[in-house]
């Protein structure tokens, strides 16, 4: 039986692993999050390696709150960057495989065709920046691992986009969303599912991945598909990104080609309206 560690278990991706987890007994699962080990104290993180083993690591942690990132750059870093070397260095003395969960971010948003693996990332802000330096960590520290960009990860749990967009349609007749950063919604629970496959297979396919649902959106899209799919009455209205200033810089386009990980894993990947109905029915069914 294969013992599986999540980091981050109470964070969206996390807790969609936790649904999977529930529903199959051929692997042990362990989730831990901060109430149960602060990942910020490398030493207590260290020693935590060294009282248990695993057959695969799953790094769902991260320090996610992108603008709040540009103040609090040292925490960024040691979550970002720092942590996923130490865990990626675990890994290698235990035998084990890591699985590590990035972003979209690191790179600019100049190019204006589907990114592949091999694009140079030239992240614009400090998340983008210290999730490529976790990106570097883990592939120098540990051989056998699995790196998985994502984008605009959302689910019926934790915060994210969906649930912001259902917030604020209560208190607002009006809502002006920015429509010319451009790039794909991803239901938390696809990719989990695309975890859970990676691991089950064996894969030694190792490397770095992009995944995200089908399709391509802008904000402003996506707010609206999600007011129309919730029968929302708000209006919404598109923007410029300049009219919405934030303190971090996002990508202008950051939409990915997943033709790598399709072909490796032979994964058929949902539309994101398909799968922003599932969320929906999940949160309904919750």
């Amino acid at each position: 039986m294969k013992k599986i560690l999540v980091t981050g278990g109470n964070g969206q991706l996390g807790s969609e692993l936790k649904v999977i987890a529930e529903t199959t007994d051929s692997c042990k699962f362990t989730f831990i999050d901060i109430a149960d080990l602060d990942l910020t104290d490398i030493d207590a993180v260290t020693v935590y390696f060294t009282k248990y083993k695993f057959d695969y690591i799953v790094n769902c942690a991260a320090y996610t709150a992108v603008d709040k990132a540009e103040e609090e750059p040292e925490l960024a870093s040691r979550l970002n960057a720092e942590l996923p070397g130490i865990l990626a260095r675990a890994a290698k003395a235990q035998g084990a495989t890591i699985l590590h969960i990035s972003t979209d971010f690191v790179f600019e948003g100049d190019q204006p065709t589907p990114l592949l693996e091999e694009d140079k990332a030239k992240p614009v802000s400090v998340y983008g920046k210290t999730k490529l330096a976790g990106e570097k960590a883990i592939a120098q520290e540990c051989q056998e691992h699995f790196i998985i960009r994502t984008s605009w990860l959302y689910s019926s749990f934790g915060n994210n986009f969906v649930k912001t967009i259902l917030r604020l349609a209560e208190v607002k007749e009006k809502l002006g969303i920015v429509y010319d950063q451009v790039g794909t919604p991803t239901y938390a629970r696809d990719l989990a599912e695309v975890i859970i496959k990676i691991i089950y297979t064996e894969s030694t396919s190792y490397g770095l991945y992009h995944y995200s649902n089908e399709g391509v959106a802008s904000w402003y899209d996506f707010a609206l598909a999600i007011c129309d799919l919730f029968e929302l009455r708000t209006e919404v209205s598109p923007i410029l990104a300049i009219e919405y200033p934030l303190p971090a810089k996002r990508p202008s386009f950051s939409v990915m080609n997943k033709y790598r990980i399709k072909q490796t894993f032979d994964l058929t990947i949902a539309h994101w309206r398909v799968s922003l109905i599932a969320c929906k029915n999940d949160m309904i069914a919750n």
